[in-house]
């Protein structure tokens, strides 16, 4: 993580400290507690943070899933976890049909098209069921990965490999089987949606 990114980090957990005290006095309007989530996220879910997820266009349901499983603790996190503690079940629901019914934005970055074509050969022969048209849908409650921010996505595989966030059972054993050079591919492969 560079210096620009921690300052940042920073900066933004402490935002969403403060911001997270009046949460519950927000709850009865969304576009107070979509406010929060907008300090990092960004407009309508696209963050222009290399690190930090587009959420946007994701189904409701895993954005839902994501969150609490953030409020217990059961995902690794540096600032969600204190954002979303005080988050009630309905208002959890509001947050996440709010960014379902938004765009998924896809991140513009530089990939490595060899790595790229390596990626969607892994990509069909492992993913596609669950992350279905490239990873472009949202399908069976899985995150969109094609556009993806990248820098996003090696963090997210390092720490489903380190076993420090929950993945499906059908996930599991297929990234058992990937190397350093598979999910190198596949996270190139996603990149390169524009």
């Amino acid at each position: 993580m560079t210096i620009k990114h921690a300052r940042y980090e920073i900066f933004a957990c402490s935002v969403l400290f403060c911001l997270s005290f009046t949460i519950g006095a927000w709850a009865d309007d969304v576009n107070k507690l979509v406010e929060i989530c907008t300090v990092c996220h960004g407009k309508d879910g696209a963050s222009t943070e290399e690190t930090i997820p587009n959420i946007g266009g994701y189904s409701a349901a895993y954005i839902a899933g994501t969150l609490k499983l953030y409020k217990k603790n059961e995902r690794p996190c540096q600032v969600m976890c204190q954002t979303v503690k005080d988050l009630s079940d309905a208002d959890i629901k509001q947050v996440a049909k709010y960014f379902s019914n938004r765009k998924f934005v896809r991140a513009s970055q530089k990939f490595d098209p060899v790595l790229a074509m390596k990626g969607k050969e892994i990509h069909e022969r492992s993913c596609e069921m669950c992350h279905s048209e490239g990873g472009s849908i949202s399908a069976n409650d899985a995150g969109i990965l094609a556009g993806q921010k990248m820098a996003y996505l090696e963090e997210q595989f390092k720490v489903i490999r380190e076993g420090k966030r929950p993945v499906p059972k059908m996930m599991k054993p297929k990234l058992e089987k990937l190397d350093k050079d598979g999910i190198d591919a596949l996270i190139n492969y996603y990149g390169s949606f524009k």
